[in-house]
């Protein structure tokens, strides 16, 4: 019987297996921010137990509430800033420097394909865009990472989707992966890894593919994968250029995690790309999911563009398209966080920037903050988002608010109307 991708990558890195359906695998990388990461490194501490397994696998971001806003965040940086440094973590972001962790980490070729990669972070999966094997965990297995660079894991079952034809233009990656949630419904591919395939997917850029894959987490699975092909080369090219001759040779070595032809899947969900239109969240669970045609004219107090799934680069020049020479209507604020200063500084020299602000947008600089309603963006009671972050849950932006997940594209038309409405991007 064939192999899956994740059954590839779990062969390649296992050290045990201690029970049916459990496996230990080494891990390539292990990431730490400061809002999860310090919970670990205390409790090494007062186990005497202060060490890392290797300071050159592990990267370690502030990025959650950036800068601090009060004391307690405040501390919680100074944990994992004190930490990097005992530990001598060269790849280490601080304020300045930092952009938001499932952004900055790839940008700086810090995941490959066939990597295992874990985080205390749930939205870990957007690694996985790269043909890796990346999982959010909890402080335990954290701290056994930090400590012995391994994790224990289920045995991976897998989802595989296949994207047939092509997106029409205004329909994004956002758009594809709200769909496909609506399908799975939010439990549906729980303890499962989604291997994302076919022509729409192939078509993507690495942007698009960790858009698709930051959000698998919300169907449930542990991981979303896409398959390494020339377009993930062709992004690592600057970091790899010296491991391999040429792009077909570095091709040729990432292939071998390719999915067998005779692999077994828990189940195969196949969709016509060309059938989807511009989708948004309602209420709070990311599987409830209108049209944007069917929300039309459903009004907002905010709109946010940027978080982990889409704050890059090309995220940033279709929302700017959108909005250029115009303003946003009266009575929204509009909010936009580049995700890293990468993306800032390529905004900036695009002209972007100011296209955001001469709409009328407050441009910060790379936060997690808004998305998890700790700063830069929070919503009062009865208000109403709309934003290009990964979950709608119930005050997730602040106690008592509502978000409705789109794309950067409707997004911006949503800033210009007031109102929840298609851009004319979309034919």
């Amino acid at each position: 019987m064939g192999k899956t991708v994740a059954q590839k990558i779990f062969d390649a890195h296992e050290v045990a297996c201690p029970g049916a359906g459990v496996r230990v695998i080494s891990l390539d990388r292990v990431f730490c921010h400061e809002i999860t990461t310090p919970i670990a490194i205390n409790d090494l501490v007062s186990i005497g137990r202060d060490r890392v397994f290797d300071p050159e696998k592990i990267k370690a971001v502030i990025d959650h509430v950036s800068p601090a806003k009060d004391s307690k965040t405040a501390e919680q940086g100074k944990t994992l800033r004190d930490w990097a440094k005992r530990h001598q973590i060269k790849d280490f972001f601080d304020i300045g420097s930092n952009g938001v962790c499932h952004a900055i980490f790839p940008e700086k070729g810090f995941v490959r394909p066939g990597f295992t990669i874990i985080m205390g972070d749930s939205h870990t999966c957007t690694h996985g865009a790269f043909g890796a094997f990346a999982a959010g965990v909890g402080t335990t297995d954290l701290e056994v990472g930090i400590l012995k660079g391994v994790c224990a894991m289920r045995e991976p079952k897998t989802i595989k989707v296949v994207l047939n034809n092509s997106l029409r233009p205004g329909v994004y990656a956002k758009d594809a992966i709200l769909h496909i949630i609506s399908l799975l419904t939010v439990n549906g591919a729980t303890d499962q890894v989604i291997e994302f395939t076919g022509n729409a997917v192939a078509e993507l850029s690495m942007e698009g593919r960790m858009t698709i894959c930051n959000m698998a987490i919300e169907a449930g699975a542990t991981c979303g994968i896409c398959y390494p092909d020339m377009v993930t080369v062709d992004y690592l090219w600057p970091f790899i250029s010296g491991d391999y001759k040429s792009k077909e040779e570095a091709l040729a070595d990432y292939s071998r995690f390719l999915p067998d032809a005779d692999a077994e899947y828990t189940r195969v969900l196949e969709i016509d790309a060309a059938s989807i239109e511009p989708v948004a969240t309602i209420n709070y669970k990311p599987d409830q999911v209108k049209t944007v045609r069917e929300l039309e004219g459903a009004k907002v107090d905010q709109v946010y563009i940027g978080s982990c799934t889409n704050g890059r680069i090309e995220d940033l020049r279709v929302a700017a398209q959108v909005i250029r020479g115009k303003k946003i209507a009266p009575g929204i604020r509009a909010i936009l966080s580049p995700a890293t200063p990468l993306v800032y500084k390529q905004a900036l020299k695009e002209g972007l920037i100011d296209d955001f602000m001469e709409a009328g947008f407050c441009v910060t600089n790379p936060t997690c903050g808004a998305c998890l309603g700790m700063s830069n963006g929070v919503l009062a009671s009865g208000e109403v988002c709309a934003s290009t972050t990964n979950r709608n849950f119930n005050g997730r932006m602040g106690k008592g608010g509502m978000i409705h997940l789109m794309s950067p594209a409707t997004a911006a038309a949503t800033a210009v109307a007031g109102y929840i409405v298609n851009s004319e991007l979309f034919k």
